[in-house]
């Protein structure tokens, strides 16, 4: 199979990508370490550029998946590319090395792509200096491949004119015996393809040898034609742009009872014209050669994986074919045994007394106790006197009591038979041989013992034919299942789409929200500088490993608070919590509180970010996942599906709530509690007896850390960041939670918290004074009341335009009473303006308040991207709740299901779904675990063939991606599956 391209490529493709001049970059990805995408736009278009070190270089229309991070050398590219038009695109010389020039004079940067050998891309400036190189390495003694070293321009072989001396010159170079085509593919840029197509028109085969089938001075006249045609082709190839051609090879399917022989085309080849050897095969014609390149290396895998299905399917019909040879010759076999014991009877029953003295004679000699070698010697002296029944005997084997005696067809047709007798003796003519007898028995005797074990013989068949019929038909209906297994498992495959959030840690929430987390320090900063958007959450958790967890919010309201719990599970799931099976607490706050900028003199390493503003505890998480399936939707099954994962609507005008159709009645949203609602204490709440919520075990509040000191809720500086850390004494663990920061005397606004491995935050909560934004109305009548409480203190200057907007909200809620205020607020979870407690007046705190927190400031709206930005998105994620809508956990049995993709989530966010298993922190290996889980969905009698196909088709590396580690399974009638 042809993977790279030739010279004859490469000028073709020269010449078609010319289109490309004049068109800035606008972005470059890799897709592997080799292969590199710049992606080109202008007012006439968009274009994208495919290089592949030592292989090829093409536009293509394919949406090749890229790398999870850019490489270091595509950041360079970038750095020096972006927003550069593509001014030159040309070949250097005749050899397989092209020269790419972005920018023009000393702003010019030069990619130098190389299509031989082991291949390489470099990069240099405009004075052909390198600036980075894929491939460093050093070429004889003088040429070195590296950064600040010259590229040289010269190494490239320049095109020459081949004379009629100059081919001579080739030929008598060459060995006696050797291959013409090699000989001159060596010494020619034509390329294998085209040299073999002019070769061809002269009449030369590739069997074609030097001094044997081809005379150099006959026959040099067809060569020299067969050159001067292959410069034509390429001089034309120069000044115009040639079709593409794929050639193909027919694979024939085996055959089955239900179908018949398919044949299925592998691409094999992909060339700027059809050749002369390829005209008899079946090929496919596209417009450009680019096409035809793009569209043979994109449906590489697919072909890998229908080849792999037709050696499958071949297997499996030969194992097929072998079970029934071995039947049919079982059976032959005993049909031969048979008809060998009846012909044995048959020879002595016709040989009866001939066979009876020779019996006979043995015995007596035995009975005179004479040795056994003188029996022999009797037997042989005998048979020289011309005794008949001596002359018989061919073998003593008085060890086991029997001779071997030759016997012959007593009424064989005698030489003065006629024609006539003859025919009718034929048809009943026993062929001589040796016949094993008894000394114990008579003829008779041993004539009915071979009759005997004839019949024995039969009764063998019969069963043997019973018993391989159903063998076979076993057979029969395990080949037809693989069969069927494969071809499905193929078109699953085929189907089957990677999606941008499965190179992270992801779920989609009971609430239909996507939520993502990074594996490592690396993608945790990859998902919050690329993924991350000012109104999505960022969720976290101040303990070592905790990953960055960013729900995606594309409506940009509210996240409810049950999704923001499961989203805190996720983050302390994949964290050292799990292995050391303690239960702590997440947070959370808004992506526009996130950055990687770090203040004048800091340094944030990898993975590290800094928060400001206030940061919204979540209750403590269990640690408690589920393994389940998410069944990807054909689209018209989609609409029956939609809102089965319904988001908590929260309507001021109706004040109605939808509840979740996932949710059990035991289901309990736990409310998101702000510190800063400590001093406060609803008096209706007070009267009913609130009893005050524990913190968990092991787990020391801040409420507790911070009692000795007085609330304000006014300043929200005062609530420290905490840095928890795990300790072990004796084999016990305990989480210890401490202060991680102090008051920076120089900056008294910023406190610095940790993210992961001790990795520095900052927390800026003046960032949010003065602007913080309630979520609904009550919200911002809270903080409205809240101001004008402290009013009489201080009069804080009203800014340009908050006037205005004061006003119109005041025109907007003037008819709103106490009593339907104090209704929203509890239908949307708000705590509101509560008077204060003697309790709390007299600086203690309330054991409600330590439970109660304020909604949490909203985001500010995004601003509009310019249609520039939007396409260096990658991937837009605008299209997210598209994506999600189109995956169901409960199928229904009229669905048809592409494809099945397994997730890791919350046990909760999994309880409504099909098929699902509870994951804990235990000791089985997660390879084990997750073969268990599968094989008891594939057991259970509500599974349909189509999903169990589904299951069968997900690879074992996607179910064990997303474990955090060793686990306990845990199912309804799991001990049952195992027994």
């Amino acid at each position: 199979m042809k993977t790279r391209f030739n010279t004859f490529d490469i000028i073709c493709v020269v010449t078609e990508l010319q289109k490309l001049i004049g068109m800035r970059v606008n972005n470059i990805y890799d897709i592997d370490n080799k292969t590199y995408l710049i992606r080109l736009q202008s007012s006439e278009g968009k274009q994208v550029l495919l290089l592949e070190s030592g292989n090829r270089i093409h536009s293509t229309n394919f949406e090749w998946p890229k790398n999870v991070a850019p490489s270091g050398f595509s950041m360079k590219l970038r750095k020096h590319l972006k927003n550069k038009r593509l001014e030159r695109l040309s070949q250097l010389g005749v050899d397989r090395i092209l020269d790419l020039q972005f920018g023009t004079s000393e702003a010019a940067y030069h990619v130098i792509l190389e299509l031989y050998d082991r291949g390489n891309i470099v990069l240099t400036d405009h004075e052909m200096t390198i600036l980075y190189v894929l491939r460093p390495h050093t070429e004889g003694e003088k040429v070195r491949f590296a950064v600040r070293e010259k590229y040289p321009q010269n190494r490239a072989r320049e095109e020459e004119q081949v004379s009629r001396e100059r081919v001579l010159e080739i030929l008598q170079k060459a060995k006696p015996g050797d291959q013409l085509k090699k000989v001159l593919l060596s010494n020619l840029e034509f390329g294998p393809a085209l040299l073999e197509h002019v070769l061809l028109k002269q009449g030369l085969v590739n069997s074609v040898k030097i001094g044997k089938t081809f005379d150099i001075h006959n026959d040099i006249d067809k060569v020299i034609t067969a050159i001067s045609e292959a410069e034509s082709i390429f001089k034309t190839a120069q000044s115009q742009p040639f079709k593409g051609y794929i050639v193909q090879k027919k694979e024939e399917r085996p055959a089955t009872d239900t179908k018949d022989v398919e044949d299925f085309y592998s691409n094999q080849e992909f060339h700027p014209m059809l050749f002369q050897q390829h005209s008899s095969m079946p090929f496919k014609e596209f417009d450009s050669f680019c096409v035809a390149v793009d569209e043979f290396f994109s449906s590489l895998e697919s072909q890998k994986l229908e080849l792999k299905a037709v050696q499958q399917e071949r297997d499996a019909m030969k194992k097929l074919e072998n079970v029934r040879k071995d039947h049919s010759q079982r059976l032959i076999g005993l049909e031969k045994v048979q008809e060998v014991d009846k012909q044995k009877g048959e020879l002595i029953t016709r040989n009866q007394e001939l066979v009876d003295s020779a019996i006979l004679s043995i015995q007596m000699l035995l009975g005179q106790q004479i040795s056994w070698a003188d029996i022999d010697e009797v037997v042989t002296e005998a048979q020289a006197k011309g005794d008949p029944a001596a002359l018989i005997i061919k073998k003593l084997k008085l060890e086991i009591n029997n001779i071997s005696v030759f016997l012959t067809d007593p009424y064989a047709e005698s030489a003065d038979s006629d024609a006539s007798d003859q025919e009718n003796q034929n048809a009943d003519k026993i062929p001589s041989m040796i016949v094993d007898v008894d000394l114990d028995l008579t003829a008779f005797a041993n004539a009915r013992r071979y009759y005997d074990q004839k019949r024995s013989a039969a009764k063998k068949q019969q069963k043997t034919m019973e018993s391989h019929t159903k063998a076979l038909k076993s057979a029969e209906k395990k080949t037809k299942q693989t069969l069927k297994d494969v071809q499905t498992i193929t078109n699953i495959n085929k189907l089957r789409k990677g999606y941008w959030f499965e190179k992270f840690y992801w779920f989609i929430s009971s609430e239909n929200y996507l939520v993502i987390a990074g594996r490592d320090q690396q993608q945790n900063e990859l998902i919050v500088k690329r993924y991350m958007k000012p109104t999505d959450a960022y969720v976290h958790a101040d303990i070592h490993g905790a990953s960055s967890v960013i729900i995606k919010n594309p409506t940009g309201l509210a996240v409810p608070p049950k999704t923001l719990n499961e989203a805190g599970t996720m983050a302390i799931c994949y964290s050292v919590a799990w292995e050391a099976k303690v239960v702590t607490n997440a947070y959370w706050v808004w992506g526009e509180q996130v950055s990687k900028t770090a203040p004048t003199g800091e340094y944030l390493s990898t993975g590290s970010f800094m928060v400001r503003g206030k940061k919204n505890f979540l209750p403590p998480s269990h640690l408690v996942l589920g393994l389940s399936f998410l069944f990807r939707l054909e689209d018209g099954c989609i609409e029956k599906h939609v809102g089965e994962r319904k988001v908590i609507v929260q309507e001021a005008d109706d004040l109605s709530t939808i509840e979740s159709e996932s949710g059990k009645d035991d289901d309990v949203e736990v409310p998101i509690l702000d510190e800063s609602d400590e001093d406060e204490m609803n008096k209706e709440e007070q009267a009913e007896g609130s009893d005050s919520k524990e913190p968990a075990d092991g787990i020391l509040s801040e409420d507790d850390e911070n009692k000795d000191e007085p609330s304000d809720s006014e300043d929200e500086s005062n609530f420290p960041a905490t840095h928890i850390k795990i300790q072990h004494f004796g084999g016990t663990r305990q989480i210890v939670t401490e202060p991680v920061f102090k008051r920076n005397e120089k900056n008294d606004d910023e406190n610095v918290i940790y993210l992961g491995d001790d990795k520095p935050i900052i927390l800026n909560p003046s960032m949010s004074k003065g602007r913080s934004r309630g979520s609904s109305e009550s919200s911002y009548k809270d903080h409205k009341k809240s101001e004008k409480k402290n009013a009489e203190q201080q009069q804080p200057q009203i800014k340009r335009g908050q006037k205005s907007k004061l006003k119109k909200i005041k025109e907007k809620y003037k008819d709103q009473d106490e009593e339907e205020r104090q209704l929203r607020m509890d239908i949307l979870q708000s705590s509101g303006t509560h008077k204060e407690t003697k309790k709390s007046k007299k600086g203690g705190k309330d054991q409600y308040s330590k439970n109660t927190k304020k909604e949490p400031r909203m985001p500010r709206p995004q601003e509009p991207k310019e249609a520039n930005d939007l396409e260096d998105d990658e991937p837009v994620v605008q299209a997210d709740v598209e994506i999600i809508n189109a995956f169901t956990g409960i199928p229904a049995e009229d669905d048809e299901l592409l494809f099945a993709i397994p997730v890791i989530a919350p046990y909760n966010t999994l309880s409504s779904y099909k098929f699902k298993v509870k994951l804990t922190p235990g000791i089985s290996k997660k390879g084990k675990a997750s073969k268990t889980a599968v094989s008891m969905f594939m057991k259970d009698k509500a599974t349909t063939p189509r999903e169990k196909d589904l299951l069968k088709a997900v690879k074992d590396e996607q179910l064990v991606r997303n474990i955090p580690g060793k686990v306990k399974l845990s199912a309804p009638k799991l001990q049952t599956l195992k027994k």
